[in-house]
């Protein structure tokens, strides 16, 4: 099931909760507002007491293209080499922030779109869509019906957002040593919308094949059948073939367009009698008209429009060790176990999966963040990252968490320059590692390594508000996959190209009270 995040962090969870995370990701030992998500025991060391709150909106674009190769695409515009482009686009994806801080206690808060954000719009459908009717045209082929092109008309739109909202309190023990426990709870709604439409596999002249079938052969056996019903009638229904051709009632030349009708030669045919000949007939036609009606359950719509609705909560905890320019956080979420229950108006695809009250596991993977930050000199602040998503844990759909070798591993790093008491400038990069089989990836859901860069800058309005500006984009490796998967009981060997596009745009007001 198609299940996507608009942009960075594992296979669900979104890390970007803050423009800060797009001008600089190395985020997670802030001891800022920001710190509200990405470092919240570093909360405790926010430079005064007081009211903080952040308003921050993201927008954010992405593309997913699997590019297949697939011999049986070939009858539908020539080439077995076809494109399938997914385009998301989100303009709001909002997060709010707030901390009060009294004394060696903090109270926060993080709202925000935790994994997804957006609709992701497969126009011309998917590979495993396309390839069921890319086989029609072969099988017919292999009953004798002379098909060489098929069409359709195909679409997927899979809608997914996560809204969690993140509670919690951090306390300061000593002037080094930090530590904040808090929870978030995540509700989840996902959407799935497509279709597989107009389905016509085709003759040479274009005919669609149902019709030739129902029109033109069924007629044309069915008709040779009955014209001879004169010679039984005139009592010959014993007679060989070969002897009414003897005896002038038949040419050879008819002879051989009725043998060709049943794929047997003249001389075949020339042996059956005539009541044989006659039955031959009627009953190919009923075996083709068996075939037509089987053409017409497989080019029947399929159609799906299905919501899914889940709630879950982790434990969230975090320790902040700050001393002398150093700081070092490290936060830990625990598994978010969830239950996605389908709501489903219209179901024509034979998937069980999609059916109305159906249930299926949703696990939002455990996080382990660690990160540390030093000043260089004033003004001048280095900061790393790691994270490790415990993605094979998660319990998912058909268990394909068993495909995932452990989980996704970042690693970040960034700077950040404070040029005056005016305007900061900040640049940083990640790499995201995600360790699997080939058999996780299908066109519905898979995921890729990439290497981020993001870049921006803030500007302080007075010395309690600032705005926060950043850009962040993403660069994936292609994964390719050689796949027999199409055709179960005669595999037909193919090629997918995973590849995708992402980028985001943020801006952010932090106010401090």
């Amino acid at each position: 099931m198609s299940v996507f995040s608009m942009y960075a962090g594992g296979l669900l969870t979104n890390t970007n909760q803050h423009v800060s995370f797009l001008r600089n990701p190395a985020r997670d030992a802030s001891t800022e507002i920001d710190a509200a998500y990405t470092n919240p025991a570093g909360l405790a060391f926010l430079k005064k007491d007081g009211f903080f709150l952040s308003l921050n909106n993201q927008s954010a674009f992405q593309t997913r293209t699997i590019t297949t190769d697939f011999a049986p695409f070939a009858g539908n515009g020539g080439s077995a080499v076809k494109e399938f482009e997914g385009k998301a686009k989100a303009m709001v994806i909002p997060n709010l922030q707030a901390a009060y801080k009294t004394g060696n206690w903090v109270i926060s808060a993080n709202v925000g779109i935790e994994g997804g954000g957006g609709t992701l719009d497969f126009s011309k459908g998917l590979p495993s869509f396309e390839s069921q009717v890319a086989l029609l045209p072969i099988t017919l082929q292999q009953n004798g019906i002379p098909v060489n092109s098929y069409s359709l008309d195909s679409r997927l739109k899979g809608s997914s957002v996560i809204y969690g909202i993140q509670l919690g309190l951090t306390y300061k023990m000593n002037d080094y040593l930090s530590a904040y426990i808090g929870g978030r709870a995540s509700i989840v709604n996902n959407g799935y919308d497509g279709y597989i439409r107009n389905i016509q596999a085709k003759m040479a002249d274009g005919m669609e094949v149902g019709k030739y079938l129902t029109t033109v052969v069924v007629p044309q056996l069915t008709g040779t059948g009955n014209s001879l019903q004169p010679i039984i009638n005139g009592g010959m229904g014993g007679v060989q073939v070969s002897q009414l051709v003897a005896g002038g009632y038949l040419s050879q030349t008819q002879v051989a367009q009725m043998a060709a009708g049943l794929g047997l030669s003249p001389a075949e045919f020339g042996a059956l009698t005539v009541s044989q000949a006659q039955g031959a007939f009627f009953q190919k036609a009923a075996a083709v008209q068996g075939v037509a009606t089987q053409v017409a359950a497989q080019t029947v719509d399929k159609e799906l429009n299905c919501k899914q609705n889940g709630i879950g909560f982790a434990p969230i905890i975090g320790f902040n060790y700050h001393w002398n320019g150093l700081n070092i956080g490290v936060k830990y979420e625990f598994q978010t176990g969830l239950e996605l229950k389908n709501k489903t108006t219209t179901n024509t695809t034979g998937l069980t999966v999609f059916d109305d009250g159906a249930k299926t596991p949703y696990d939002i993977p455990a996080l382990l963040a660690v990160g540390a930050q030093y000043d260089i000199v004033p003004g001048a602040t280095l900061a790393v990252g790691y994270h490790h998503f415990f993605e094979s844990a998660a319990k998912m759909t058909g268990d394909k968490q068993q495909l995932i070798n452990s989980g996704t591993n970042e690693y970040l790093a960034g700077v950040e320059y404070r040029i005056n008491r005016l305007f900061l400038l900040s640049y940083g990069i990640q790499f995201t590692r995600f360790d699997s089989a080939d058999a996780y990836l299908t066109d519905m859901s898979f995921t890729v390594n990439s290497y981020s860069f993001g870049l921006g800058g803030a500007i302080y309005l007075t010395d309690d508000i600032r705005v926060n500006l950043g850009y962040f984009f993403t660069n994936f490796y292609d994964r390719n996959k050689k796949s027999a998967n199409y055709v179960s009981q005669a595999p037909i060997p193919g090629t997918d190209t995973f590849s995708r596009t992402s980028k985001a745009f943020g801006i952010g007001l932090d106010f401090r009270f």
